[in-house]
């Protein structure tokens, strides 16, 4: 690895657990920023748009810009615009992320040409999961700003949409296009915007498979911190390996002047 001209680095396990920052995380950002190498907060969150997830990191302490922000639901408005502009989406999502999908035309009918799956929770609901079911049985298609099967909470590991994703595929016997993390469109997305080629940027995230493999696919350098979801047994059983592993964010200032 070579000195990077892009940072990508994850939020929920790197930087905060249920919103409160992590041991050393504000103060490491702070010298990630002194650097002068841009930064972009990169998530598969779903339940809040990129100005709640700015607010809230600054709340924590991070001083963090919306456009600085990058999420799934981000992630999926481009993708629809470009792949299926005029479709009816159907939302089976926790959370309120309307402002992030403005351009996308939602609906609650039989009418979706597009399942669009976000995060689990309270509001994924059987009825609503039902609908979805009912309307991919039609011809409509999966879209999936993730398939996380599960995310860090102060409370432990809570399930996530991944494994009802699953359960939608096997029903009604179709696949579902993924476009944020690990997709390659998610991290294409985002290098766009900074004007940085692949080579030149480095991811920093906690989940091996959706932070540092896929950006690793997509030409990123992927640096793993043992926390949040980080789990021993996953690194040993990943099927690739990341260009380095520290114990937290807070060690990823000494790994970058290593690296200069």
């Amino acid at each position: 690895m070579s000195r990077p001209r892009a940072l990508l680095c994850d939020i929920d396990g790197v930087l905060t657990v249920s919103w409160q920052a992590l041991p050393g995380a504000v103060e490491a950002i702070t010298e990630m920023r002194a650097t002068g190498i841009p930064l972009v907060f990169v998530t598969n969150t779903t339940s809040a748009t990129r100005a709640m997830v700015a607010t809230r990191l600054t709340d924590a302490g991070f001083r963090v810009d919306p456009e600085e922000v990058f999420t799934a639901p981000r992630a999926a408005a481009r993708y629809l615009a470009a792949h299926r502009p005029n479709a009816r989406c159907l939302l089976v999502n926790h959370g309120e992320v309307g402002e992030d999908l403005a351009e996308v035309a939602l609906t609650k009918g039989d009418d979706a040409d597009v399942v669009l799956t976000g995060g689990a929770g309270a509001e994924v609901t059987y009825d609503l999961l039902d609908r979805a079911f009912r309307a991919l049985v039609r011809g409509a298609s999966l879209i999936a700003m993730h398939r996380n099967l599960d995310w860090q909470t102060a409370e432990g590991l809570q399930l996530d949409m991944g494994a009802f994703i699953v359960g939608l595929e096997q029903a009604a016997g179709v696949s579902a296009t993924v476009v944020g993390k690990p997709s390659p469109a998610f991290f294409g997305a985002v290098l766009a915007g900074l004007g940085v080629a692949p080579a030149d940027a480095l991811m920093i995230g906690d989940d091996i498979d959706a932070d540092v493999l896929g950006a690793q696919a997509s030409g990123i350098g992927g640096v793993l911190v043992r926390t949040g979801k980080f789990r021993e047994e996953a690194l040993a059983r990943s099927t690739g390996r990341p260009d380095n592993v520290v114990d937290s964010v807070a060690d990823v200032p000494a790994l970058l002047v290593g690296l200069a």
